[in-house]
């Protein structure tokens, strides 16, 4: 079942006239990595701890819940290669991939969804539930009633970065998703030492030229003020160039592209994990 469901995602990803760039039918994302995390997992349950106790469990989205299939969607060499000239605005085929291809994300869960009720299970796309929220907590800051890059890291596809985002085998450029169901899968193991391993700068205190991109200065070597960057994300550059683009979310993107792990786990001291691509 775990393979059918897998070429079932990939041929959606390569084949979807959804996943096009308007006029030249050039993919917004390259194939997508897969894992598999336990509706059971702890990590789940001490999301609640870390992130906050509005982040749901697993059980909380689907009480009968045995699995959350996670994917990566890669964003393609020539958009990376767009955005790394910039250095205020995100680039046109960044934000398109960013406002189209998020759509396409969504179509994604949509379809997996139907996939798994077509076999017989139950499943919810966390992010598309009524319930989803977003939320500025005051401990925590801007949050979301369920992550998926906390998702998909607890499905061993990545860690997190200096800048938030999540390390994966093809790099820190890309949008993520899930889907909670009833199938039963074996769940992918994590195989990094902890959680933050994929980093440079938390690896060996190396790196930080995502602080570098951030027009704003959003990023520093103490991490992350998601209260500036989500100001000048949904404020400054859809008013920038949003019109200009014809889209509604630009993105920026500028700290995941023009960086060591754009598009790999950077090999820092000698040691090469993932080839770049």
């Amino acid at each position: 079942m775990r393979e059918s469901l897998c070429a079932e995602i990939e041929g959606f990803v390569r084949n979807s006239p959804d996943n096009r760039f308007p006029g030249s039918g050039e993919p917004y994302f390259d194939a997508p990595l897969i894992g598999i995390a336990a509706g059971s997992d702890p990590l789940f349950r001490e999301y609640k701890r870390i992130i906050g106790d509005f982040h749901r469990t697993p059980h909380e989205i689907l009480s009968e819940a045995q699995s959350v299939i996670c994917w990566v969607l890669p964003v393609t060499r020539d958009t990376r290669t767009s955005n790394r000239q910039e250095s205020c605005w995100p680039s046109r085929a960044w934000s398109l991939t960013r406002n189209n291809g998020e759509n396409f994300n969504s179509a994604l869960r949509r379809h997996v969804v139907g996939w798994l009720e077509a076999h017989g299970q139950n499943a919810v796309a966390p992010q598309l539930a009524s319930d989803w929220r977003q939320l500025d907590d005051a401990v925590v800051g801007i949050a979301s009633s369920w992550s998926e890059r906390h998702a998909a890291y607890a499905a061993g596809l990545g860690t997190f970065s200096l800048n938030d985002g999540l390390i994966t085998e093809r790099g820190i450029a890309h949008r993520l998703g899930s889907v909670v169901t009833t199938l039963q899968l074996a769940p992918t193991p994590r195989r990094t030492p902890d959680y933050r391993h994929n980093c440079l700068y938390h690896r060996e205190g190396s790196c930080g030229a995502c602080i570098g991109r951030c027009p704003v200065g959003a990023l520093s070597r103490q991490g992350h003020d998601k209260a500036v960057c989500r100001a000048y994300v949904y404020g400054a550059v859809p008013e920038a160039v949003g019109e200009h683009y014809g889209v509604a979310q630009a993105g920026c993107g500028l700290c995941q592209t023009r960086v060591p792990c754009e598009s790999r786990v950077p090999a820092g001291k000698g040691v090469a994990i993932y080839p770049e691509r």
